[in-house]
């Protein structure tokens, strides 16, 4: 593997085959994580990162094709399924699921492996084509910041601060210029209501996306976004 090891969700729930898969992926650098039900995949998937999806279609909660339906609707991940029938391809096939690949039971690890490393490979050609997309978005309908691909609830006032900024990036606002922005209600507040809010976007911030300052601060004058 390269210095970045992909990781891998297996949902499989043939709880030896499952071990078998992430035991010989971890021999070949992959970070595996396995569940064995369908309708844990997108909650597991909500709260963690995948470079692929290995994924059984026969499942306890969701099948493989309800999984990949809903997975779709947002998601780009990489996904290859695994079923028992050959013949079932060509079934799902029909459907278009936008699955990326089908690996037929049984299977030799060493394929599973090369169909993994051929479609990362295929995505990252993809990727790389593709026109670079901003570092953050602002989500306004739901109140939340995208920063590289996880999504992060702020308050009302942290948005309104972050928009600001966003806004004019590489501009320098003072504190009360902040104030004035965010707040027109004239409610009593301070100076210090706008370092709290972004010491608290920046705790937000590193919890997804480690040693990434965006927020700047700029000595005896206030801050202003970075990307």
């Amino acid at each position: 593997m390269t210095e970045h090891s992909p990781t891998i969700l297996i949902a499989e729930d043939e709880q030896k085959l499952a071990r078998l898969l992430s035991n010989y992926l971890q021999a070949q650098g992959y970070q595996c994580h396995h569940v064995d039900r369908g309708d844990m995949v997108e909650p597991w998937l909500a709260d963690n990162h995948a470079d692929l999806l290995l994924l059984d279609i026969m499942m306890p909660g969701k099948d493989g094709v309800e999984v990949c339906r809903g997975l779709r609707e947002h998601s780009d991940i990489p996904i290859i399924i695994l079923t028992a029938r050959v013949q079932q391809v060509d079934e799902l096939l029909g459907l278009d699921l936008g699955a990326d690949d089908y690996i037929c039971k049984p299977f030799q690890m060493v394929n599973v492996e090369a169909r993994i490393r051929a479609t990362l490979r295929r995505v990252k050609r993809f990727q790389t084509q593709e026109q670079p997309r901003e570092l953050i978005e602002l989500l306004s309908d739901s109140i939340k910041l995208r920063v590289n691909g996880h999504d992060i609830q702020l308050t009302a006032s942290e948005y309104r601060l972050l928009e600001v900024l966003h806004n004019h990036k590489g501009q320098i606002f003072s504190r009360g210029q902040l104030l004035d922005r965010i707040h027109d209600d004239h409610r009593v507040v301070t100076d210090r209501t706008i370092d709290t809010l972004v010491k608290s976007i920046r705790k937000k911030i590193s919890a997804v996306y480690d040693d990434r300052v965006l927020i700047h601060s700029v000595y005896a004058m206030g801050y202003k976004l970075e990307i």
